[in-house]
């Protein structure tokens, strides 16, 4: 029992104004906009080979920055690191802290309402003043007129409007801890993937570029069949917009069926695939009469930088022989040339070529493969929960909490007032006050301006 209540008193009084500091919040904020920061200008989920090739040892970037330092330090993956996490673990526990040593507190007083009871309470408020001879009789209706909620005991008045600023700092916290709730359930469960898939073929999801650990033991055991994939393409010959033709397959069965474009994805069960590039699988070619047979082609570098595909297609059946097959799009249109590299002619899809008496190429189908790039974040909409929330909770904080105290006794009327921010709005209705009772039929002993206009202005 002495040990749990030690416990207790460590982290009531040691632990708990610790974590409440605002000092440390802010610090906490500043580390975590520098780390993402960070994960921003570092490419993340690269290969080791990209990473050994854009941040060499020798020269090192900025003198330190090389592929080591990035991979041991979990650079190039910064959101799912275990010291990232912890760090926003921490900030959302400095949040909750203060939320429930500050902010609750300060709410639950705002929420009670007490009266003065002496004169001299209302010496001690920024606004004030005093009405000899007055009573109360008025005040109540016109402090309505303003929307004031109005509490009255006998000789005593008590008012309050804007409760609802008090709330909406709490409800700020409440949505940036749904922000980093979703961040780290986004982290440790989701992942990304891409894959290159051959038009008519099925594929699971399988290459992945990064995950969370929940994510790689609950990978979705559905596939991706494409059944179509088409680039429309404009008059000059520029690319207009891709297509995929997507189905997906649970076993064997198709459950779902879109055509993706670029700004145009397909989502199935909290997973989203994304139309992100291209490429030409391969080719079925016929040489005389033979069978179609189909052919890889593999990418070619160019100086220029434009994409261009190639392929070895054998004249003879021992692939003694061949011809070169350049394929620089997807319109259906290869270029032949023989093995000095020389320029025989053009083939388009669906046509043939006759090579010579006893020679005839056929180029029956060009297959393009589409790359998608797939998506899975299950924080996504606790974020955008987290981020509603935020700008109802700001809106919120805006509006001024103020209060006004009314006494009677003998010597007239005391009234008096506060309020947390817009210091003139809330002078201009106090004033409106004052000028209200000043011109009911009762009053006498007018006040001068000095009794009621705010201390230090």
């Amino acid at each position: 029992m002495a040990l749990v209540s030690s416990v207790r008193r460590y982290f009531r009084h040691e632990l708990l104004p610790l974590l409440a500091d605002l000092r440390l919040a802010i610090g906490l904020l500043l580390v975590i906009a520098l780390l993402s920061a960070t994960g921003t200008v570092i490419e993340q989920d690269e290969t080791v080979a990209f990473y050994q090739a854009n941040y060499p040892e020798h020269p090192a970037l900025f003198g330190f920055l090389t592929w080591r330092v990035i991979l041991n330090l979990g650079l190039d993956h910064v959101y799912r690191t275990p010291w990232f996490l912890a760090i926003l673990i921490l900030f959302g526990s400095s949040l909750t802290a203060c939320s429930f040593t500050r902010q609750w507190p300060m709410l639950k007083v705002a929420r009670r309402w007490s009266y003065f009871t002496r004169p001299q309470s209302f010496q001690r408020l920024p606004f004030h003043t005093h009405f000899p001879q007055q009573t109360l009789q008025g005040i109540p209706e016109q402090l309505r007129q303003l929307g004031y909620a109005v509490f009255q005991e006998g000789d005593r008045l008590y008012a309050r409007k804007g409760l609802i600023g008090k709330i909406g700092p709490i409800l700020v916290h409440v949505s940036l801890l749904l922000i980093l709730l979703g961040a780290i359930w986004g982290s440790i469960s989701g992942f990304k993937a891409q894959e290159l898939i051959p038009s008519g073929s099925i594929a699971p999801i399988q290459h992945l570029t990064g995950a969370g650990d929940l994510a790689r033991a609950h990978l979705p055991t559905w596939q991706i069949r494409v059944n179509r994939f088409w680039i429309d393409y404009s008059p000059e010959g520029r690319i207009k917009q891709f297509y995929s033709d997507l189905s997906i397959l649970e076993q064997d069965q198709e459950v779902k069926r879109q055509t993706i474009s670029v700004n145009h994805p397909l989502s199935y069960q909290g997973v989203t695939l994304y139309q992100a590039d291209w490429s030409i699988d391969s080719a079925r070619i016929r040489v005389n009469n033979s069978p179609s047979f189909q052919i890889p082609v593999v990418p070619v570098r160019t100086e220029t930088g434009n994409k261009l595909w190639g392929a070895f297609v054998p004249t003879k059946p021992d692939l003694s022989e061949g011809l070169t097959l350049l394929l620089p799009d997807l319109q259906g249109t290869g270029l032949l040339y023989n093995t000095d590299g020389q320029w025989i002619g053009s083939l388009r899809q669906g046509m043939s070529l006759a090579l010579n008496d006893q020679l005839t190429l056929y180029l029956d189908e060009v297959i393009g493969a589409t790359g998608l790039q797939i998506k899975s974040d299950p924080g996504i909409p606790w974020v955008y929960l987290g981020f509603g929330l935020l700008m109802v909770g700001v809106v919120m904080s805006y509006f001024s909490h103020s209060q006004i105290w009314a006494l009677q006794t003998e010597s007239g009327l005391y009234l008096g007032g506060k309020t947390n921010r817009a210091l003139v709005t809330f002078e201009r209705e106090f004033c409106w006050l004052v000028e209200q009772h000043l011109a009911s039929p009762l009053s006498s002993g007018i006040p001068t301006a000095a009794d009621w206009y705010p201390k230090g202005l």
